[in-house]
């Protein structure tokens, strides 16, 4: 590690931080903790999602771009969203259906903008660089996740201020959670237009004789 450059190191805490959002998401957790347990996992993700910004704009800014970087950094990121994404499918019952769709939109939209790169690249001096939509791809997928994690813990919030204020139990349902809908469809479709937007600017490039 102290060989490595800040960027790449933060590129390895980012790695580092997956199996912590893993191990706190999937642990056994009722009542209280489930809620304790959704705001160290949507602290640990949002660190890592601050490193993934951090670690490029150094690294662009001092001039520390090494290959080890560019090999890592995409790698790590994809570990990120889609361990989240695991945490959530285990977690939360009510999203189950979306989450399965939603992971596999992502699993595939990665799997084939990595092999198009790969291909791509591979003996042509052609570069992929990310584009805007990457980019906002990238974001959505980050707020989809924090959301899915912290609007059922502000609603159990909510509750016990209204219970404080009223003085009454109330009946919650916090199986409702349109916020989290919302953004993990945002997310899907950017992953999706994102994709198609990746294979189709380059697939000129593929030569089916070759």
């Amino acid at each position: 590690m102290s060989k490595m450059n800040l960027p790449n190191k933060l590129t390895v805490m980012r790695i580092c931080l997956v199996p912590l959002i893993l191990i706190v998401g999937m642990l056994p957790a009722r009542g209280l903790w489930h809620y304790i347990s959704c705001v160290i996992c949507a602290a640990l993700f949002i660190v890592a999602s601050v490193t993934d910004m951090l670690d490029g704009k150094i690294a662009r800014r001092d001039n520390l771009i090494t290959d080890f970087g560019k090999f890592l950094d995409p790698i790590a990121d994809k570990f990120m969203v889609i361990g989240a994404m695991f945490v959530l499918l285990y977690k939360f019952d009510n999203l189950r259906l979306i989450m399965i769709f939603t992971l596999l939109i992502v699993v595939f939209r990665e799997l084939a903008v990595t092999s198009m790169r790969l291909v791509v690249s591979t003996g042509k001096s052609i570069v992929i660089a990310a584009n805007y939509l990457g980019k906002i791809k990238t974001v959505s997928q980050i707020v989809a996740v924090s959301t899915v994690l912290l609007e059922p813990v502000v609603q159990f919030i909510a509750k016990l201020i209204m219970e404080a204020v009223t003085g009454d139990k109330l009946v919650w349902r916090t199986d409702i959670v349109p916020l989290s809908w919302a953004t993990l469809l945002f997310c899907v479709v950017m992953t999706v237009w994102s994709g198609v937007n990746y294979i189709t600017s380059y697939w000129k490039y593929l030569d089916p004789e070759k």
